[in-house]
């Protein structure tokens, strides 16, 4: 792990946050040390830790790195054995020599967002001024926010220009706001099952897992650190409500449909009584191994306060006038929680201002988690576009010399 040391002082209206101890592989880097982060919410913040993970090679001119943003419960773990859990990366069918994102051609970063729980600064890192975890005490964070947080990864990587920033669902709103935000700075953008804004039905599902999480005995006003228990129950509940989310109704009756678990008849209680029951208690018991309650309430809050148009007077299109960079947009046929109608949205706006935009809807009965799994039509439209993006960059397909 590469650890910079956090040798500077905070100025006296920012808050500062002393990194947690961890162990965690990758690296971590102090930031906002000389000069904090201003948030969206007006509060500063600095020094701060980020983590990060980086997979490949930076070629000489620095033109070949790709920004990946992850969603709500990922993390910077995108092509590995998850440090925690044992499992592969959220995209490891996607990164890799010979995949669509090409470790041959193209130097990947992936950054643990602000607000999270796996290294970056988040609710349950220690405040200076107390010596107690934040809790609740975290300043309130934005997708703007996190965005800010990235491009100072980047300037401290000394990356003038990404060749590409991509990602699904919250990955896709930091898409967005790194080509609205920093467009100078990105070459193209992929943003896969996304929108420019959460959906009041969207805001209503998160607040429903935020009130499991805070009707949990355990939680204690988020202040749970040190208590022997923490409000496990109440984050697998918010985990297992998102997940159905994340899956049509298709694919929950392909997968399930009315079948029993380990049983031939019903028990006439309330256990497990049918496999889909069964997935889902497991869905919400192994996330709790990884994910920190509060950092669920932050993150969440995040993607609910996103509207791109907002400050544009409620014109999409104001975002991205003059734009240089190359958009292609991918949504899926069965997503119904970013549905294809929400991309078409921004592909207009693009349109009005007359970017470069693509936009392909692939025919899927796999959900918003389509862009997670293995969809052959979705690695060739994602291979096909940063080929194309590549050759304009003048990326040749060879190795990547060390």
């Amino acid at each position: 792990m590469s650890v910079v040391s956090n040798t500077g002082a905070p100025t006296s209206d920012s808050i500062a946050v002393e990194p947690a101890v961890t162990d965690l592989p990758g690296h971590t880097i102090v930031l906002g040390e000389t000069e904090p982060l201003e948030l969206a919410s007006g509060q500063r913040l600095g020094p701060f830790t980020v983590a990060y993970q980086t997979y490949g090679t930076l070629n000489a001119d620095k033109s070949n790195a790709i920004l990946l943003c992850h969603a709500l419960t990922g993390d910077q773990y995108a092509a590995e054995a998850h440090p925690i859990t044992g499992k592969p990366g959220w995209w490891d069918t996607i990164i890799g020599a010979g995949r669509p994102i090409d470790l041959d051609r193209y130097f990947v970063i992936c950054i643990n967002v602000l607000g999270g729980c796996m290294g970056t600064a988040g609710p349950k890192d220690i405040n200076p001024k107390t010596g107690q975890r934040f809790g609740l005490d975290f300043p309130i964070i934005t997708i703007t926010d996190m965005v800010a947080a990235q491009k100072m990864v980047i300037d401290h990587l000394g990356i003038d220009k990404l060749f590409c920033v991509t990602g699904g669902s919250m990955g896709a709103m930091q898409v967005l706001e790194w080509a609205a935000r920093y467009p100078e700075r990105v070459f193209c953008a992929i943003p896969i099952a996304g929108a420019a804004r959460h959906s009041a039905q969207n805001i209503a599902f998160h607040e429903v897992g935020r009130q499991a999480i805070m009707a949990d005995p355990n939680w204690n006003g988020g202040n749970y650190y040190e208590q022997a228990e923490s409000p496990h129950r109440g984050l697998a509940v918010a985990r297992m409500a998102a997940h159905i989310t994340y899956l049509s109704d298709s694919a929950l009756h392909r997968k399930f449909g009315r079948e029993l678990q380990d049983r031939t008849d019903v028990s006439y209680g309330f256990d497990a009584d049918f496999q889909i029951e069964s997935y889902l208690r497991h869905q919400g018991s192994t996330f709790v191994e990884r994910f920190d309650a509060n950092s669920y309430l932050f993150i969440t809050r995040a993607m609910d306060y996103f509207d791109q148009a907002a400050e544009h007077d409620g014109v999409l299109a104001n975002a991205f006038g003059d734009t240089p960079v190359r958009f292609c947009l991918i949504s899926f046929t069965s997503d119904w929680l970013f549905p294809t109608a929400e991309s078409r949205q921004i592909v207009h706006a693009l349109n009005a201002v007359a970017a470069s935009v693509s936009f392909v809807e692939i025919e899927t009965d796999a959900g918003h988690d389509a862009f997670l799994l293995d969809e052959p039509e979705f690695f060739r439209i994602l291979s096909g576009f940063l080929t194309g993006a590549a050759e304009l960059r003048g990326l040749n397909g060879d190795k990547v010399a060390p």
